[in-house]
């Protein structure tokens, strides 16, 4: 039975699909890498509560969590948020791809040293 506005962190955690299990849940919490309200918590019980402010350290991002209600089970992911508003900031954009390599025609074989001291050339290599 879900206790009226109060859930122990690991298991909102798992609710929320902030991780796969609560195993994880707990072992993230007490590995240091949440925070209630800027205070770092280290015990997998301590209560969170509506207004609770969440700051989770992942391997390849900082998430920052404003938990809305306590969560019933790990439902789908669309039940899930709604147990909390993602305040991060966005991602940042990606790299523009790479320019394209030069092709040569298939077939033409290897560049012929005057083809590569012409490429050098164009190139500053000279």
């Amino acid at each position: 039975m879900v206790e009226t506005g109060r859930q122990r962190i690991d298991k909102w955690l798992f609710f929320a699909r902030v991780v796969k299990s609560r195993t994880l849940a707990a072992k993230l919490v007490e590995s240091g890498k949440v925070r209630i309200n800027a205070e770092r918590v280290v015990q997998p019980a301590h209560a969170v509560k509506p207004g609770d402010g969440l700051t989770i350290t992942l391997e390849r991002q900082v998430l920052v969590l404003k938990v809305l209600a306590p969560g019933a089970r790990r439902g789908p992911a669309e039940e899930a948020r709604t147990l909390y508003e993602n305040l991060s900031a966005p991602p940042p954009k990606a790299a523009p791809p790479p320019a394209e390599p030069a092709v040569r025609e298939q077939g033409s074989g290897r560049p012929t040293k005057r083809e590569r001291r012409e490429t050098d050339q164009l190139k500053g290599r000279s």
